[in-house]
């Protein structure tokens, strides 16, 4: 499957173009990068459908977005740590450069986490989070309530 992809991709964005290319010879250039960019976006669609997981994470680098991104968003992540919601600015890598979609940046980051308990990472929340709108009792009973649900601390 993903040989033949790759076989269609090559054709679409490289051969078929230096055939307009020399069939047209500059009279109609902008004919051809609306074939360029209608042949990619028909080439990005297709390796999207596949949910191949590693074409995903292939696209993920290439384009420097998590693949929750590339697939629409279709779920709320959020860090497995410390709840907090993930977008691609926020979510953790990996030592590699690969998104993380389990924890947010400030909880694991290059391969290590951050807290090594869940009252750790509580206290760092209360003195942090709290306002004159979310007293200090409110967000330690909210995070004592949350963080012991987390994926990260059910371990």
């Amino acid at each position: 499957m993903n040989r033949a992809i790759i076989i269609s991709a090559i054709i679409l964005v490289f051969v078929i173009p230096i055939l307009l290319i020399i069939l047209l010879r500059g009279r109609n250039t902008l004919l051809l990068k609306i074939f360029s960019t209608a042949a990619l976006l028909c080439l990005f669609k297709q390796l999207l459908k596949t949910k191949n997981p590693e074409t995903l994470k292939l696209l993920s680098g290439l384009y420097n977005v998590s693949i929750n991104t590339l697939l629409g968003s279709p779920r709320q992540l959020i860090c497995q740590c410390c709840s907090m919601p993930l977008e691609d600015a926020t979510t953790s890598r990996e030592p590699d450069g690969a998104f993380n979609e389990e924890y947010c940046k400030w909880c694991y980051t290059d391969g290590t986490f951050k807290y090594t308990s869940p009252e750790q990472l509580i206290e760092f929340c209360v003195e942090h989070m709290a306002s004159d709108a979310w007293p200090k009792e409110q967000v330690r009973a909210h995070m004592e309530a949350v963080v012991p649900n987390l994926k990260h601390w059910k371990k």
